[in-house]
């Protein structure tokens, strides 16, 4: 199984929706375009800013379809999966293989908080079901409330032939340098999955990261990952610090509506968020995602 193409900066793309919550099929095809020709290493279809949780199973495979159409071949379309069921996942990810992904990513369930044991099950049946498919977890505590533990990655990774990296979004360095640490010996991919600490994911041994950000500044962002990469390790981190105040402006804002709302700040016109998320009001919040991105040059 190839898997040499699972590196750099991956964008977790916005979903874009008409007044009937359908996938914007034009605009959903102009964001496809911008991202890639902002320099992007592949997309993730679906993922948390993509509000994978509002979607219905046969919209995502219309949006789907339209991405991979899109993108060409230019970068590997990923698929993300945040259901609860282990047998839903396993549907999904069928579906999405079918339908031409590279890999699928898959989030722990929420709202349940399952054992060791019960996560090992659901995450190999999920790759059992798509042997010849990459799959990355994806870890957000944040978001579901508990974290994946780094004997159990490292248990996936040893065990399971087809899971073969992760993102971590837990924030928390030490954790993700864990994952880096115990899973080296197999080449396990590992992404991080903050934006502020995409410098430091890649000090540690990350491949790359999966980032917001690229649905709106993908130049700043993917400028981190490239001069890194090309040993201007400086360059880098001047870059991160760079984005870093756009980045936590953000932490104003409602999750996830920021990304849209500083996309449509720059004139990509991607609409508003799902209800009942509603685009950030004129206020302090906006303000300070405003100021900070003139400050940057984006606006």
């Amino acid at each position: 199984m190839n898997i040499d193409f699972i590196k750099g900066v991956v964008v977790p793309i916005l979903t874009p929706i008409d007044e009937d919550e359908r996938i914007d099929e034009p605009k959903m095809r102009e964001q496809v375009d911008y991202v890639i020709e902002g320099g992007v290493s592949g997309i993730l279809a679906f993922g948390s800013n993509g509000e994978f949780y509002m979607v219905d199973e046969d919209e995502m495979e219309r949006g789907l379809k339209i991405m991979v159409d899109q993108a060409a071949g230019r970068v590997p379309v990923y698929f993300g999966i945040g259901a609860i069921s282990t047998k839903k996942c396993c549907r999904l990810a069928k579906m999405a293989v079918e339908n031409g992904a590279a890999g699928i990513s898959v989030l722990q369930p929420m709202f349940l908080k399952p054992t060791q044991d019960e996560l090992f099950y659901h995450f190999k049946t999920i790759a059992e079901s798509v042997p010849e498919t990459p799959m990355l977890l994806y870890n957000n505590p944040g978001r579901v409330g508990y974290t994946l533990s780094a004997a159990l990655v490292e248990k996936l990774a040893l065990e399971v032939p087809n899971i073969v990296g992760m993102k971590d979004t837990s924030g928390d360095i030490t954790q993700t340098a864990e994952f880096i640490r115990r899973t080296r010996q197999v080449d396990f991919k590992v992404f991080g999955g903050k934006d502020t600490l995409l410098y430091a994911s890649l000090c540690h041994g990350a491949v790359g990261g999966v980032c917001t950000a690229a649905n709106f500044m993908p130049e700043l962002i993917t400028d981190i990952y490239r001069k890194y990469v090309a040993g201007d390790i400086a360059g880098s981190l001047e870059a991160q610090f760079k984005l870093n105040p756009v980045r936590l402006s953000m932490d104003g804002a409602s999750f996830p509506v920021a990304a849209k709302d500083m996309a449509n700040m720059r004139g990509r016109n991607v609409g508003v968020p799902y209800k009942p998320t509603l685009p950030t009001p004129e206020g302090p919040a906006r303000d300070k995602m405003r100021k900070e991105m003139e400050i940057a040059g984006l606006l």
